[in-house]
């Protein structure tokens, strides 16, 4: 049981982080005063912050025992 909560709030806690990484989003895409630089660098990041996501979610996926 104690091993469901750890993955739990693992889950929770990156899950967290990755909506705060991506809030802004809505935000740049509808406003006409960011230029494409911006929006580049900034997707950029939201895509390098959601690698580590992707690949835990590939070893739980494959391995569970690994990832503890």
């Amino acid at each position: 049981m104690t091993d469901r909560k750890k993955k739990a709030k693992l889950f929770l806690l990156l899950g967290i982080i990755w909506l705060v990484v991506t809030l802004p989003l809505p935000w740049i895409i509808n406003n006409p005063q960011v230029s494409e630089s911006q929006f580049n660098i900034i997707l950029s990041i939201v895509g390098v912050m959601s690698i580590p996501f992707i690949m835990l979610g590939i070893a739980w996926t494959l391995k569970p025992e690994l990832t503890t």
